[in-house]
């Protein structure tokens, strides 16, 4: 077994009770622990960065969905990336670097079989949590995939500076879209869509309703809606949406620390008239699309034909805080936490 020296404490983040609305920072506790050895066939990663995202809160439920919810009492999960610094595994030597799922703490002990090798000198590490990692191909997929992307389609996305949305639009605009028209929570927001993403037209949905700015901003309608937020987004892409359209439904973080059921659109009827479609789709259906999506994004990201935007918080201590600024908006582009 390969390793380097190790510190005597691992500090990870516990949920330790199930939130109700909003989360409380009473709900999650810092918690102290042994650095866990590798096994046969393991690695120990230390985190250099850590990912968090907005379906993690529907993991603080425990509510039935398409993935467990986290344990009470017990370290939480999501994507990170670090170096190997002790590794029982064929193949992988201390000093690699990778890929994998066991993020909110700063060392983790991974299956080999489960971790992808990255390499750092071909991109930054946070990228591979972002507009390399499962954000971009997020992004890709539901763009591509399942909402049927052609070249001549007007595209509207919404949470359009966030990591998935703004590499919507940016993929969309690339492959050719007429229009591509986003919406988000402020107006630096909305400047940087449209000057430095290349959006068609942008607006803030807080400055009136969604509908309103919708119809002033794609008066020829839409063929696409990539959906992060739900709510009156998607009743307003609904009213606009142009005959055999599709909507792609990723996220509906408007909805997500409801505690009532929230009602749907009101104008589902509207897909009669123009035999739209709407359909959800999670990322893990699609990871045979992973190196196209990795050679073809790739490639944009080295050209400069792809921009992205990290908003990086510094410390383990503040990962809780970084998770509760995604849930507000906070971030442009991809939320990282830098352990």
């Amino acid at each position: 077994m390969t390793e380097t020296q190790l510190p005597a404490v691992n500090r990870e983040w516990h949920l330790v009770s199930r939130p109700v609305g909003w989360p409380k920072p009473e709900d999650f506790a810092l918690v102290e622990a042994e650095v866990p050895q590798p096994g046969e066939g393991q690695v120990l990663v230390r985190n250099a960065y850590v990912s968090v995202d907005p379906y993690m809160r529907g993991r603080m439920s425990a509510a039935k969905s398409y993935v467990a919810p986290f344990e009470l009492g017990k370290v939480m999960q999501g994507g990170a990336v670090g170096e190997v610094v002790a590794s029982n595994a064929e193949g992988i030597e201390a000093g690699d670097h990778l890929l994998h799922f066991f993020g909110w703490r700063e060392y983790a002990v991974v299956d080999a079989k489960q971790a992808v090798k990255v390499d750092p000198q071909a991109a930054p590490l946070s990228t591979y949590l972002g507009v390399l990692g499962m954000t971009g191909l997020t992004a890709y997929a539901g763009l591509l995939r399942t909402a049927s992307f052609k070249e001549g389609d007007s595209v509207f996305v919404s949470g359009a500076a966030g990591a998935v949305g703004s590499q919507v639009g940016q993929i969309a605009k690339l492959k050719g879209a007429s229009r591509v028209i986003g919406s988000a929570g402020s107006d630096d927001k909305v400047k940087l869509l449209v000057e430095e993403y290349g959006f068609d037209a942008a607006f803030n949905y807080k400055n009136g309703p969604v509908s309103e700015q919708l119809r002033a901003a794609a008066p020829d309608g839409v063929d696409v809606y990539f959906d992060n937020v739900g709510g009156d987004h998607l009743e307003a892409a609904i009213g606009q949406l142009n005959r055999d359209g599709r909507i792609a439904i990723c996220g509906a973080i408007s909805v997500y620390n409801s505690t009532e059921p929230v009602p749907g659109p009101k104008n589902l009827a509207r897909l009669i008239q123009t035999r739209g479609r709407i359909e959800g789709f999670l990322v893990g259906d699609h990871y045979d699309l992973q190196s196209q999506f990795v050679e073809e994004v790739g490639a944009w990201v080295r050209s400069g034909e792809l921009k992205y935007s990290e908003t990086v918080v510094e410390g383990i201590d503040n990962n809780l805080e970084a998770f509760f600024g995604v849930l507000r908006g906070d971030n442009v582009g991809k939320m990282i936490v830098k352990l």
